[in-house]
């Protein structure tokens, strides 16, 4: 690097071309907010338009914003939501799959439909948009950054409910490193950011001051060194970072962002 360079240039994504998928949801959300302020152009993709069309009012950075109403359920959903992106913008640089679910039961008691749901979601959803990102970078020939959403829980196990949830979490690391390997050749650089809990309208009584809020809170902050839950925009530097050419050489990694809840 010439030393009159400033080191902040490889956080510089002004211009670039990012899909995020659950754009909708509060890390998906936050994510966007930061890339578009950083001049990025997004395509936003997700199942309700109209909080689409609501998160993409609230975005007034110099970055573009197309808005794209589907979920990656079949080939044809991920191959469009990519299509739209790179017939939009004329290029693809990368791509945060956001989007996921669960569904908590003990496993005796859970239907074989809501153990697919997840799996669906979290495994399909990320490898569908994998396998039609990955068709438009390698087209183009110039690299790219792929970030995928695993979980603790892709390395912990749980208690309460989660035979569907982890292993398909521990299946995304996978996904990760296997298309690291893949595509390394090719400057293709694909990781995963592994969350505890943080705020979300499915976390949200977690953080209520109610005694079931409490008792749940203050189990998970006797684990959490840092002695507190996560917010939504707790994860956007690390994210900026993984899209960016700051992390170049950086690449097959699951990177836990969670307080140092794996630490313990």
């Amino acid at each position: 690097m010439d030393e009159r360079e400033s080191p902040l240039r490889l956080f510089d994504i002004a211009g670039r071309t990012y899909v995020i998928t659950g754009a909708t949801g509060a890390l998906g959300s936050s994510a966007a907010r930061a890339l578009n302020a950083l001049g990025a152009n997004l395509a936003l993709a997700g199942g309700n338009g109209t909080s689409l069309e609501k998160l993409a009012q609230e975005l007034r950075g110099p970055g573009k914003v197309a808005r794209i109403t589907r979920r990656p359920e079949t080939p044809a959903d991920a191959e469009t939501i990519v299509a739209e992106a790179t017939q939009t913008f004329h290029r693809l640089d990368g791509m945060l799959v956001a989007s996921g679910m669960n569904r908590v039961s003990p496993i005796v008691d859970m239907a074989l439909e809501d153990f697919e749901r997840v799996m669906d979601a979290n495994v399909r959803g990320s490898w569908l948009m994998c396998q039609a990102a990955g068709r438009a970078l390698l087209a183009q020939d110039k690299g790219g950054s792929v970030v995928l959403v695993s979980s603790t829980r892709g390395k912990l196990g749980h208690a309460a409910g989660y035979s569907a949830y982890c292993p398909s979490k521990a299946a995304v690391d996978l996904l990760a490193k296997s298309l690291a390997a893949e595509w390394g050749s090719k400057q293709i650089r694909v990781n995963a950011i592994a969350p505890t809990v943080f705020r979300s309208e499915l976390t949200s009584w977690m953080y209520a001051d109610d005694e079931k809020g409490r008792k749940t809170r203050e189990a998970m902050l006797s684990r959490i060194p840092l002695g507190r839950l996560a917010e939504p925009d707790d994860f956007i530097g690390t994210v900026m970072f993984l899209l960016s050419d700051a992390s170049a050489f950086l690449t097959g990694q699951v990177i836990y962002l969670d307080g140092g809840y794996t630490a313990c």
